[in-house]
């Protein structure tokens, strides 16, 4: 395992002092399916993006007030899936581990996205949006919202370039 010590608190919220641990073979360049996630990985995944950082104990807890009591054992082999697979990291405190996402669900989500658009859609974003429009996953009200945030950043991307061209760039 790699590591790192921390001298104050790190992003996650582990504690001061901690070190900073990933799976030696763990997917650090995010290119593991998300769609390929069991149903137990996806809700200790939930946990962790709702709560940021939890310990095996913790995440076992929360498991079992949403009526889904488990071993101890089984949250460890989960945990240790997620993070061989570029989802979680830990810290180390005291010899208990803090686990924490390794990304946000956003970036997750884009992931799982991108494989949907790649299977159904020949890569065309368009034709998931129609599609998602078509069967109401998106309402009318999405989709104006949607188009306004695309035209907000074409109009910035626009000023950026027309800055950068009164600046003599290309």
């Amino acid at each position: 395992m790699t590591s790192n010590v921390t001298a104050s608190r790190n992003v996650s919220g582990a504690p001061i002092g901690s070190i900073e641990m990933r799976h030696p073979h763990a997917d650090v360049t995010g290119t593991h399916d998300p769609s390929e996630l069991g149903e137990l990985e996806r809700a200790v995944l939930q946990l962790m993006w709702q709560h940021g950082t939890l310990t095996a104990d913790r995440v076992r807890e929360e498991l079992d007030r949403q009526d889904r009591p488990l071993k101890d054992s089984t949250i460890r082999t989960v945990l240790r899936r997620l993070e061989e697979k570029g989802y979680l990291t830990h810290t180390l405190e005291n010899r208990t581990f803090f686990y924490s996402p390794a990304e946000p669900a956003p970036m997750v989500a884009g992931r799982a996205v991108k494989r949907i658009l790649e299977w159904f859609c020949e890569g065309s974003v368009e034709a998931l949006l129609v599609g998602m429009v078509d069967s109401s996953v998106l309402n009318p009200k999405e989709l104006k919202r949607l188009a306004d945030r695309i035209a907000a950043a074409q109009n910035e991307n626009d000023s950026k370039l027309g800055d950068n061209k009164a600046r003599g760039g290309k």
